[in-house]
């Protein structure tokens, strides 16, 4: 399984494993992120109707933006592996490759991701409560408070590449080594790539999520209070500020909000990600090569 890819098929493959993840495990998201708000005691907590309602809001966002966002994503991080391989680097250890090169990914996606992650996560928030409420709805009604100060959908960048600059960075070596553990490159077919693959990814995955979730819980609060201070004349949230004042108000336990659902979402999530990515870049090639390409 070592065919090489062209930038338009890394593109479609992490389109199409980003669109299915969206699209399957998107209302754990939403949960997440209510749970993580700091309404929700006032508004969650003991109203199931509410907290359950609405589970794909805010979707449009996330579907308009995943697809150029992880395509660069993966077209960075595999320029950059294939960089190191090509000049024989042997003198800088793998998981410092692959940590290096899922950082620079990472700021890459994050630029063109980030206001689609502030406008998802305020659409999240919505109340679901009414007749008219809906996915689209909830995400115009977000929009239009960004109206009259379209900067501001930038404001939670900062939050968002300090959660997932150190998951990559956690995440990505565990992976490929993982993989490297289970028998990549010795695949039988693109069935058992995409089980090897998926396998790795899931328990990558969920060592960065168990990690990285007070970060996450900082990252949520940020693009929530970003959205409210978007319409007052109120400093928009610091994550160093929002942090201090979870730890002050909630305690500990405060920024692990949320965590074992995250968990068992980011594994889900990633495994099913890199599982239909790497099958399908590998397919693709295939393809194109005349080598195969059924499962």
């Amino acid at each position: 399984m070592s065919l090489q890819n062209t930038n338009g098929e890394i593109l479609l493959a992490g389109a199409v494993a980003a669109l299915t993840v969206d699209l399957l495990l998107y209302p754990l998201d939403t949960l997440k992120t209510r749970l993580q708000s700091r309404e929700y005691a006032t508004l969650f907590a003991n109203n199931r109707r509410a907290l359950f309602g609405g589970l794909y809001q805010g979707i449009g966002s996330v579907i308009v933006a995943t697809l150029p966002s992880s395509g660069a994503f993966f077209i960075a991080y595999e320029g950059l592996k294939g960089a190191f391989a090509e000049e024989k680097q042997t003198f800088v250890p793998q998981p410092v490759v692959h940590m290096a090169a899922s950082s620079v990914a990472e700021l890459v996606a994050c630029a063109i991701f980030a206001p689609a992650e502030i406008i998802k996560q305020n659409a999240q928030m919505v109340s679901s409560s009414s007749s008219s409420s809906s996915s689209t709805s909830a995400t115009m009604a977000t929009l239009q408070k960004f109206r009259a100060n379209p900067s501001a959908l930038w404001g939670g960048y900062v939050a968002l590449i300090v959660r997932d600059l150190p998951f990559s960075a956690i995440q990505f070596p565990l992976y490929e080594r993982f993989r490297t553990q289970l028998g990549h490159g010795n695949e039988k077919d693109l069935a058992d790539t995409a089980r090897v693959t998926a396998l790795s990814s899931a328990l990558a995955s969920g060592v960065a999520s168990v990690l990285t979730t007070p970060v996450d819980v900082v990252k949520t609060r940020v693009m929530l209070d970003t959205g409210a201070a978007v319409t007052t004349t109120a400093l928009r949230p610091g994550w160093y500020a929002t942090a201090h004042d979870i730890a002050v108000r909630e305690g500990v336990r405060g920024l692990w909000r949320g965590g074992v659902l995250r968990c068992v979402w980011t594994m889900l999530g990633g495994g099913l990600y890199l599982g239909v990515y790497e099958s399908g870049r590998v397919w693709l090639a295939q393809r194109r090569e005349g080598v195969g390409g059924d499962f």
